[in-house]
């Protein structure tokens, strides 16, 4: 299913600036695209998103990284006290916002809000800021809102939400005929470990099931391997934050040749699942609601088909090959 909005033949003198990914996505669903004037470096959907002008890059090339190597690179510029990401101070300026999207979440994923907040003061005038801090699937929905009412579309904004709200209570429904809640870990991060958090466990339990680690509404954290063999679950998702399907397969062994993996109750039931996490379960946008989705048809394929997208999950089984 999509998670696009259309406004017919609207147009917004309103300039808009975005400095997280979710946030970019919300305003092309909203039909504000023609007004975006500034995106990251990471802003690369919808399609669109990719030819607006950068205002945020990253000082870390992560391509062809792997997750060991792009974790120790994050450890060395933060322990030299050398930030992560740069904004353009020309396209910066040159875009000349009056809205500017900003987040609190996270000083790894997106640009540190204070580093925001000092380029947007350097401007005249300074555009209005809001700033997105989601941790559960309602606080995605009252940003989507909140976006709409700083952009002066708050029909739209509702509308849209409202579609949002009917997919994610039509999993609810369905997922409630299921007369088991399987057991899951899901995995943010493969090196260190990281087990998933903020909104993923509520996904997890809104699908159907029951997250063994996961903390609704807190951050991610890091475990041991000794953890996941303790709690022993009947499914393990492997959502690497910012990864593609395609770019997490090389790295699923980093899992399967750890000690104990064979006698885990996921390996000898074959439910270890590779999740597009950069599209689906990373990004506080609307797309977590596909994510939510996803998880509900692997964890109940009974009551739940057609709902993963092309190359959204791969599952593993000796070989891997793609679910839908």
């Amino acid at each position: 299913m999509s998670s696009s909005w259309k406004v017919a033949n609207q147009e917004y003198a309103l300039r808009i600036i975005s400095f997280l990914p979710s946030a970019t996505e919300i305003v092309f669903a909203l039909g504000l695209g023609d007004s975006l004037l500034g995106v990251t470096h990471e802003c690369d959907y919808p399609a669109g998103a990719r030819l607006k002008p950068r205002i945020v890059n990253s000082f870390i090339e992560t391509a062809g990284l792997t997750s060991d190597e792009i974790d120790l690179a994050v450890k060395e510029r933060y322990q030299s006290g050398q930030p992560l990401y740069e904004i353009d101070a020309k396209v910066l300026s040159e875009a000349e916002p009056e809205l500017a999207i900003t987040q609190g979440l996270c000083d790894v994923c997106a640009i540190p809000s204070e580093q925001v907040n000092a380029a947007l003061n350097s401007l005249n005038p300074v555009p209005h800021a809001i700033s997105l801090d989601p941790h559960s699937l309602d606080d995605m929905l009252v940003d989507i809102q909140r976006i709409g009412e700083a952009a002066g579309v708050e029909e739209e904004a509702c509308n849209f939400t409202n579609a949002l709200v009917a997919r994610r209570d039509a999993v609810i429904g369905r997922a409630g005929f299921a007369d088991h809640k399987p057991r899951v870990v899901c995995l943010e991060w493969l090196d260190p470990l990281l087990v998933a958090g903020h909104w993923v466990p509520e996904m997890v339990s809104l699908a159907g099931g029951e997250d063994c680690l996961g903390k609704a509404g807190e951050p991610s954290f890091k475990i041991e391997w000794a953890d996941v063999i303790e709690s022993d679950p009947d499914f393990i998702l492997a959502m690497p934050c910012g990864f593609d399907v395609k770019r997490a397969i090389p790295e699923i062994q980093q899992l399967t040749d750890r000690p104990g993996w064979n006698e885990t109750r996921a390996a000898i039931e074959e439910n270890l699942f590779i999740l597009d996490g950069g599209s689906y379960f990373s990004r506080s946008g609307p797309r977590l609601i596909d994510g939510l989705e996803m998880i509900a048809e692997i964890l109940h394929p009974d009551f739940f088909s057609g709902l993963i997208p092309q190359r959204g999950a791969f599952h593993v089984s000796g070989e891997l090959f793609r679910v839908s």
